[in-house]
């Protein structure tokens, strides 16, 4: 697998390298391209409630203790470990604060309301990658799910803990079958075999139900482990640490877990290379027709000049008809989803106005936090629409103007390199006061960064991030606690802001796109158009050349060639030695 890796970064650098004197401003596009891409690995830990999922992440870690784990009380926060050469730890607070805290096990169990706590540590196997453990709180209901899946998507692979008590339940095989379409890589842990010696059982057990209802990952790998033995084997003397060791079968699964990430970073490294493609193919298709033009052939010059006119005379014509086209789709798709969040707002509302009229005591207390999860679900939900959206918009608007690999790389430079609008940027928290809700949104926000693929282009989309506020937690506190007729109105009023605040990012993501594609489109026709004139002034050259002028035109115009099919063999030999890091999908019939 190193191998690739070396073959993928060396493709990469060598077509950078060509495009800094080829394309200049192709080069700038791929370099920012790469850089948003290589990311570091990332691997989401989910599973159910007291299936032993935070004692793995300390095994795997090699850290006793540093993911907290209480039979009564499971994970009430997102748990990010990430590389430092110290442990410390910060916490994400409802309404964007962000605070340094002493405490992990108090605040991890829900000391106070918590959106993410990132740990900082040592630990080797974070050098490779980065561990994040969802929140065990409810475990694999809808909402729960919901939001595990919207992390599992950003992932590089996903890590499902099972334990050998028993095998997979309704919910964890509904959560698999909606993740099929979420995540290429998935790894599965049985847990807590020393204690179940019928857990081959239950292994082969688990295989049948997920060829029943998950069949993509039927043939994905078990991994047997004991995070029991492993803290054991960190105290044991060295006579016994090895066999301890390779008895909880950790070792297997970390090495596993490493080669996974090091092919996220393969798989990365992929997707930069098909973006470079396109250029590469351009390139060399610009220089096959300047080898053409040398031979001044009238027929050619005169199809040049044709399909220049013809090109103008299209964007003289029909850029009024493109810019109602892209008004009309923009303005259908907004419509469409910000029905959909007024729908989902509404189902949202109506059962927790039934909730509230049956709770009693704890029950009502426990509304807010209830509500910030159902809420952060809702933002999920969303966030997969938009995504969608934005693809389909994309192919409809470009399916009836250009080929898109003509307007691929405008798009991605206008999308990544412009300015954010107000309302994004660097993990930017926009507060509503009223109603206490906080809105997360932005590149490098909580949730992460994803790329969609659509028409043949890269469309960045950071995710959206939405949940009640510090201020929606003191007026519940203050004005509301068990009193249900005020609940009724603190309901109301905050899914009446939630809905408003997550309307205006809608409306701002659809200007955004709407104006990214016009710009490339309209950028697209210039350049062509500039193209179109460099052949007719390189066939009117070499026109009234002689011969001999004619062929050092050709051969300076076939060097260029080869150079960029040299380039773009390169590409296609380690692109297609990258098919293999992708798995194909089981036939579910």
């Amino acid at each position: 697998m190193q191998d690739l890796t070396s073959l993928l970064d060396t493709a990469v650098r060598d077509i950078v390298s060509y495009l800094r004197t080829a394309d200049p401003d192709a080069a700038a596009d791929l370099i920012e391209l790469r850089r948003a891409h290589l990311t570091r690995p990332g691997v989401v830990v989910v599973g159910e409630t007291k299936r032993g999922k935070s004692s793995l992440v300390n095994a795997l870690l090699g850290v006793p203790g540093l993911s907290p784990v209480d039979a009564a009380v499971t994970t009430a926060a997102y748990l990010s470990f990430v590389p430092g050469t110290a442990f410390s730890a910060r916490a994400w607070l409802p309404g964007g604060e962000e605070i340094e805290i002493d405490s992990l096990q108090e605040w991890a169990r829900g000391k106070q309301k918590t959106r993410k706590i990132e740990v900082t540590h040592p630990a080797p196997m974070l050098q490779y990658l980065t561990l994040l453990d969802t929140p065990g709180a409810g475990g694999l209901d809808p909402v729960h799910a919901t939001i595990a899946l919207d992390a599992v998507r950003r992932a590089t692979a996903l890590l499902f803990v099972a334990d050998a008590s028993a095998p997979l339940s309704q919910p964890e095989l509904d959560f698999l079958a909606a993740a099929t379409e979420r995540v290429d890589a998935v790894v599965f842990a049985l847990t807590k075999i020393d204690a179940y010696p019928q857990w081959r059982t239950i292994a082969e057990d688990n295989r049948s139900l997920l060829q029943a209802h998950a069949p993509r990952f039927a043939a994905a790998p078990w991994f047997p482990v004991s995070a029991r033995l492993a803290e054991i084997a960190l105290t044991a003397d060295p006579a016994a640490r090895d066999a301890l060791a390779g008895e909880s079968k950790i070792p297997a699964l970390q090495h596993a877990l490493v080669e996974l990430a090091g092919r996220g970073h393969q798989l990365r490294l992929a997707n930069v290379l098909r973006a470079a493609h396109r250029d590469l193919t351009r390139l060399r298709d610009n220089a096959e027709q300047r080898v053409q033009a040398t031979a001044a052939d009238p027929a050619a010059q005169a199809a040049t000049r044709a399909e220049r006119a013809a090109l103008a005379a299209r964007k003289r014509t029909e850029s009024r008809q493109w810019t109602l086209k892209l008004n009309t789709e923009i303005q259908h798709a907004r419509v469409a989803v910000v029905g959909h969040l007024r729908t989902r707002i509404t189902e949202v509302q109506h059962d927790y106005a039934r909730r509230i009229d049956a709770a009693r005591g704890e029950a009502l207390t426990a509304l807010p936090d209830d509500l910030d999860t159902q809420l952060q679900a809702v933002a999920a939900q969303m966030s997969a629409t938009l995504e969608d959206t934005y693809r389909d918009v994309a192919e409809k608007v470009l399916a009836d103007t250009f080929d898109p690999a003509l307007v691929s790389a405008t798009l991605r430079h206008t999308m990544t390199a412009g300015p954010p609008r107000d309302g994004a940027g660097d993990n930017l928290l926009i507060a509503l006061s009223a109603g206490g809700i906080a809105l997360i949104a932005g590149r490098g926000a909580m949730l992460g960064l994803s790329a969609v693929a659509g028409a043949g282009f890269l469309i960045p989309f950071a995710g959206l991030g939405l949940g009640l506020a510090a201020g929606g937690y003191v007026i519940y506190r203050r004005r509301v606690h068990t009193d249900r007729r005020h609940a009724h109105t603190w309901l109301r009023d905050v899914l009446a802001e939630a809905r408003a605040a997550l309307t205006d990012e809608i409306s701002g993501r659809f200007t955004d796109l709407q104006y990214s594609l016009a710009v490339a489109l309209d950028d697209a026709i210039e350049r062509r158009l500039r193209e179109l004139d460099a052949l007719i002034a390189e066939i009117d050259a070499a026109a009234a050349e002689d011969n001999a002028g004619r062929a050092k035109r050709r051969a300076a115009a076939t060097a260029e060639r080869d150079a960029a099919t040299t380039r773009l063999r390169q590409a296609d030999e380690a692109l297609m030695r990258a098919r293999s890091l992708t798995p194909t999908p089981v036939d579910p019939s």
